[in-house]
């Protein structure tokens, strides 16, 4: 945990009676560690100690007090409070706007106003500061090997391209099934990126109502339709400095592929209803379960947009195609379940592990996790044996494309699953199918002959 560190502030004051005023009002408090100097010149030299605070008189003999405040501010974000006799506005505001972070008049309220806006300062400060140290950990957490369990040589060459794509800005586009891992490869290059401390948003394309979507990602400003009762930022813009994630993309409705298009394009967006364009400082990366070059072909996608997106390709195996892997992540997720739920240490028995390898997982990681956490509620001890393990969240229906079948049997398995999915109805299903009734009855006539394997 991140624990608060003693507050260095430094007092710039070229009066001597009042720096030691200053200096005694400030050493009320242990936490405390106070330097002084009475030029500008001095405090710039120091600022190697990184203070955390620095109050700054306006009127220095050496330096003007703006130019203090701007070197200051260039050289670290460090909290500035400025102490004059001055009393005009205008200055203030000037001096606020430059980064000061208060304005203090020398008078008899000068004491508690300080040490309440030390205080509030101390506190950004401690915020600020517990912030990074979240982001560390976070950067940590999604370190590749940490983050990305397994060590097939499928998944070996998913490293290699991750490692590209930490390099530079390019964009990124994951394709895999569902279940295998794209939002968290996709967090995995974020934050192993310059980019690491800035926000990493995430959009599911499939989740937002197509109507709601530009706002969205857009944002809109107050009165632009009705019940825009206020601005909104879009997704774009939260993401500034950072990566915007979206999530599904060949979901995206046609109309709007085109306003991401030209966004991507330049860099830029305007909100709905508004006019002022807002320039953008952002890495993207996209992700789908669709064939997008299909999807193209179709006419659903746009072929523009396509190869703009395209980028740096990062194809996610199945699980099923990733062998042992799969053992790995079991005993993976066995461990992080038991620590979450104060159990003692599980352990996976051979027979379990040999179930595990025998299944197709269409699913995938997403699946695999779900099940060891259900064995491991179900183990009577810390073994988890291969009755533990149930496989009934997937109907055989919707497993029956991972068999080893002929083309033949296929096509039964197909047209015998359309039709108890649609009673009998020949009609319907020879519409869904894209094939003529007559077909369908040849078919059944050769399904009473040879029942399906």
């Amino acid at each position: 945990m991140y624990e608060q560190e003693p507050v260095k502030i430094f007092i710039v004051e070229d009066d001597p009676a009042y720096t030691k005023f200053l200096q005694y009002v400030l050493s009320l408090n242990p936490d405390f560690e106070v330097s002084t100097f009475s030029t500008g010149k001095d405090c710039l030299d120091n600022l190697y100690q990184k203070p955390s605070i620095i109050t700054l008189d306006y009127t220095l003999p050496d330096m003007p007090g703006e130019k203090v405040l701007a070197e200051i501010k260039a050289f670290d974000n460090i909290q500035v409070i400025i102490i004059s006799a001055q009393e005009k506005i205008g200055t203030a505001v000037e001096l606020l706007k430059l980064g000061a972070y208060d304005y203090i008049t020398k008078d008899e309220d000068t004491k508690n106003r300080l040490l309440n806006t030390i205080n509030n300062a101390r506190q950004n400060i401690s915020l600020v500061k517990q912030i990074d140290h979240l982001k560390q950990e976070i950067s940590e957490k999604y370190e590749f090997d940490k983050s990305i369990v397994g060590s097939s040589g499928a998944l070996k060459k998913v490293f290699a391209l991750l490692e590209k794509a930490v390099k530079t800005n390019i964009t990124v586009s994951i394709t895999g099934e569902t279940g295998t891992g794209k939002e968290l490869v996709a967090k995995a290059i974020h934050y192993n990126s310059k980019r690491k401390k800035k926000p990493f948003v995430a959009v599911n394309i499939a989740a937002i109502p197509s109507e709601l979507m530009e706002s969205e990602l857009f944002g809109h400003e107050k009165g632009a339709f009705t019940g825009a009762n206020t601005r909104r930022i879009g997704k774009f813009e939260e993401a500034e400095g950072g990566t915007i994630f979206l999530d599904e993309i060949g979901e995206m409705d046609l109309n709007l592929q085109a306003k991401l298009l030209r966004v991507i394009q330049e860099r830029e967006l305007t909100r709905i209803g508004g006019n002022d364009i807002i320039k953008l400082d952002i890495r993207l990366i996209v992700a789908t379960h669709r064939d997008l070059a299909e999807e193209v072909k179709k006419g659903n996608f746009r072929e523009d947009l396509y190869y703009r997106l395209l980028g740096l390709p990062v194809h996610l195996p199945p699980l099923r195609d990733r062998g042992n892997d799969i053992v790995i992540l079991a005993k993976h997720f066995l461990q992080a379940f038991a620590k979450e739920n104060d159990l003692p240490a599980l352990r996976l028995s051979a027979e379990a592990q040999e179930k595990l390898l025998s299944y197709p997982f269409p699913g995938n990681v997403r699946e695999l996790k779900s099940i060891m956490e259900l064995a491991a509620v179900m183990a009577n001890d810390n073994e988890i044996k291969a009755d533990d393990i149930s496989f009934n969240s997937v109907s055989k229906e919707t497993n029956f494309l991972f068999e080893e079948m002929t083309l033949r049997d296929y096509t039964f398995k197909i047209l015998r699953y359309y039709l108890d999915k649609y009673d009998n109805n020949v009609l319907q299903v020879a519409d869904k199918l894209d094939i003529g009734k007559s077909t369908i009855y040849r078919y059944l006539k050769e399904m009473e002959d040879e029942p399906v394997k």
